[in-house]
């Protein structure tokens, strides 16, 4: 396992990551999570993403009892949590769902840090952009936040490249702490922001990538070529809105012969699509899932493919996937 700084900060993390959407608390339980982290800060992880939302905030509480439970060293590893949609027993209170306002932030930080039994984050995302906060008044919150002690690092997940500019240009003008890291969905299929829109940024503010969905939500295992199997994430109770992406007959289509590349190269379709992530020297990290510790050794073992990825194998991936990606 290589380490890469994120972004411009003096942080290092591992090139893949271990992140608990959708399969903490709904698919894996404290035991299974304990035994699949070890095994990745075993291989080397040292970055375990989560969020707030994550099964309405379980998933804190399942990473929290591994973490607990596996007893290392607190400089050992990075844990993450995001805001923004709002977390409460009885739903969200107007002033906590859809926002990034400082009432709301001030006192999201502290429940997250109270289930997962933390004395902080290490990063802290802003899940998503809120039209209706002002951004002046997020950034001195997320930086009031690292002031009490609370995070080390914030950043943002799916904000434009415009916005990001615009936090950071207020930070460095009222000398805050700025955004270091944006966690964007990056895939085979899915590159623009990554790619084009983001471009200008990894220079001029040092942004970092802690990029999410390297396998499509599991399109690119070539496990939904004949639908929906059981078990599968598509299956998972909330996740039908992926149903739709994951059974598109052109990308499943693409799939078959990017198996083909794979086989060439002596992996699976599954390392193949994460060394291709890994390989943008942009992404600091990339965060894998598994509901399994088989799936995560296979997805782990990606790392020894990453070399593998000569100009001319990623001339032909590109042919594949460059017509269906967006």
């Amino acid at each position: 396992m290589q380490y890469r700084r994120l972004g411009r900060s003096g942080l290092q993390v591992s090139e893949l990551s271990l992140g608990s959407w959708v399969t903490y608390h709904n698919q894996v339980d404290v035991s299974a999570a304990r035994e699949m982290m070890a095994a990745a800060f075993d291989a080397g992880v040292n970055f375990f993403d989560n969020a707030e939302a994550y099964a309405k905030g379980q998933s804190e509480v399942v990473m929290g009892e591994a973490i607990k439970a596996l007893k290392w060293p607190r400089l050992s590893y990075t844990v993450s949590t995001k805001f923004f949609w709002g977390l409460d027993a009885n739903g969200p209170t107007v002033n906590q769902k859809d926002t990034l306002n400082r009432k709301y932030l001030t006192q999201a930080i502290d429940g997250s840090l109270k289930r997962i039994g933390l004395d902080f984050f290490d990063l802290v995302f802003c899940h998503r952009p809120d039209p209706h906060t002002p951004i002046e008044e997020t950034v001195w919150a997320m930086s009031d936040m690292i002031n009490r002690g609370k995070a080390l690092y914030w950043g943002t997940s799916e904000w434009s490249a415009a916005d990001i500019r615009t936090a950071w240009n207020i930070a460095d003008r009222n000398h805050l702490h700025k955004p270091v890291m944006e966690q964007p969905q990056y895939h085979l299929f899915h590159r623009h922001r990554v790619e084009q829109e983001y471009a200008t940024l990894y220079d001029d503010i040092g942004l970092g990538l802690t990029t999410w969905s390297p396998l499509a939500s599991g399109l690119l295992t070539g496990k939904y070529r004949k639908g929906v199997p059981q078990g599968s994430r598509g299956a998972v109770k909330g996740m039908g809105f992926l149903v739709e992406g994951l059974t598109d007959n052109a990308k499943n289509a693409a799939v078959t012969q990017l198996e083909a590349v794979a086989a060439d190269l002596g992996c699976s379709m599954s390392q193949l699509a994460i060394a291709w992530v890994a390989s943008n020297s942009r992404v600091s990290t990339v965060i894998t899932g598994a509901s399994k510790l088989s799936q995560l050794q296979d997805n782990l073992a990606a790392v020894n493919v990453i070399a593998k990825l000569t100009p001319e194998v990623m001339a032909r991936i590109a042919r594949i996937t460059e017509p269906l990606a967006s």
